[in-house]
């Protein structure tokens, strides 16, 4: 247990790292503690019931930390146990916690990106599949269409360093010919991943012309600082000591922190982080 109150930032691996970046930018004064649980990455794929299980798992041992405000940096978390956690788990546990994910927050400002109002949604498998970008974004702009694709092979190329190799072109072209041939009128594509800013340059360069790449990070980043501005009484319950730190729930920690530079920008020294299964 540590006395500080910092703001915990949530990933299955790494990608949620882009978002912590921009969180910092943003919010430099506070204490954070990220956990990447990457012993059992990647969540992608799994079952609605394992994400939200291995999910919970990870938030409460933030909570356990002294956290009271967690975020969950991924789409997957997001998109298949957040709502778990907010209408059930935080009743059980304790009220006044927070959980909040990074889906909402991009819906909320999504639609303002577009001029043809169709936009483009790339994902991992579990976050197409669940369905939320297209109920949320729904919910804040009816009037604006949207085509969902699910990309399984960027995260693995990005999380094996080939993100940046000529190897990973097929993949970043295949997945962008597939969702911009389900309409002529695309004009704004989200990269709905916390892994993707890592192949943003890659995605650009095959993009036509007037059409636009979204990423999450500044956006969930000015979200966060939104939110406390509106709960003063979260805000006041956070400790501000500029630290960071990062945990990973594999004991390879010197691995973490190889691949944590990549996401993060900066050298991360993690610690192991015993996540009760």
């Amino acid at each position: 247990m540590f006395d500080n109150k910092p703001i915990g930032i949530f990933d299955s691996g790494f990608g949620g790292l882009t978002v912590f970046r921009s969180i910092l930018q943003q919010l430099p004064d506070h204490d954070y503690i990220y956990l990447g649980d990457t012993a059992r990455a990647p969540y992608g794929n799994r079952s609605f019931q394992t994400i939200h299980q291995y999910t919970w798992e990870c938030v409460k041992w933030l909570f356990e930390q002294g956290c009271p405000l967690v975020i969950l940096a991924c789409n997957t978390a997001s998109a298949k146990a957040l709502r778990t956690i907010q209408q059930k788990d935080l009743l059980n546990e304790d009220p006044a916690k927070r959980v909040l994910g990074v889906i909402r927050p991009t819906a909320e400002v999504v639609g303002n990106y577009t001029k043809t109002k169709e936009i483009g949604v790339l994902g991992t498998k579990g976050t197409i599949q669940s369905g939320s970008y297209l109920i949320e974004i729904d919910h804040f702009f009816p009037d604006v269409k949207v085509y969902q694709q699910a990309c399984p092979l960027w995260v693995p190329l990005i999380e094996n360093g080939e993100h940046d190799k000529p190897g990973a072109d097929y993949f970043v072209k295949k997945y962008l010919d597939q969702v911009l041939a389900q309409s002529p009128h695309i004009d704004t594509l989200l990269l709905a991943c916390t892994h993707y800013p890592l192949l943003l340059e890659k995605i650009k360069a095959y993009l036509p012309d007037g059409i636009q790449a979204i990423a999450q990070g500044d956006i969930v980043a000015k979200s966060l600082v939104d939110y406390l501005q509106r709960h003063p009484e979260m805000e006041n319950s956070l400790s501000n000591n500029s630290t960071q730190r990062f945990f990973t729930t594999t004991d390879d920690t010197a691995d973490f922190d190889h691949y944590a530079e990549i996401f993060f920008g900066e050298p991360v020294k993690s610690a192991f982080a015993e996540v009760k299964y």
